[in-house]
């Protein structure tokens, strides 16, 4: 078995496991999620930790697998994720109307991106975008969907970039 596999996990407080023969439910303040089965994988609770258990014969890698994805539920349902971008350019702005978030990317048209279930977008400048939600995943697809509309381009490092993101800047064509 993996090393990832064997380390067991605590289950925070108000945060309920439930595993079914279909897969495995996560309860907790911010939220519910649910994976599906791995073949060959086992999660048992004991006192507050859930560990995983491969058995005999079955394919190894789905332990660690397991386990990482079981971590990642439990930290979402408990404390959640969150990623922020920075809009670096002249105009260059977010707004939030609703649910839709609206931004001036120096296109000829606003760019209006809707936020799916179970994701809040908030915008604290007019700069910076943050997005949080339960879901690892769901929560790096949309901040990767949003960057994506202005990557950040490597001549002047103009666009949208993750915070803390370092750009390498070329040097221009010299005639």
């Amino acid at each position: 078995m993996s090393r990832v596999a064997k380390k067991p996990i605590s289950l925070p407080k108000g945060v309920e496991l439930k595993i079914a023969d279909d897969g495995i439910s996560v309860k907790g303040p911010k939220g519910s999620l649910s994976l599906h089965a791995l073949p060959g994988v086992s999660v048992a609770v004991d006192n507050g930790t859930v560990s995983i258990s491969v058995a005999e014969g079955a394919e190894d890698k789905f332990g660690g697998t397991a386990r990482a994805l079981l971590a990642n539920m439990i930290k979402g349902v408990s404390d959640g994720f969150e990623r922020k971008l920075e809009l670096v350019g002249v105009g260059y702005r977010a707004s939030m109307a609703g649910k839709a978030l609206n931004l001036s990317l120096g296109f000829s048209h606003p760019v209006v991106f809707d936020s799916p279930e179970g994701i809040s977008i908030e915008t604290p400048t007019q700069t910076e975008v943050v997005i949080k939600g339960s879901d690892k995943q769901l929560v790096g697809e949309v901040a990767a969907k949003i960057r994506g509309y202005r990557p950040p381009e490597p001549y002047k490092g103009k666009g949208v970039r993750y915070a803390g993101e370092k750009i390498t800047l070329k040097e221009a064509k010299k005639a």
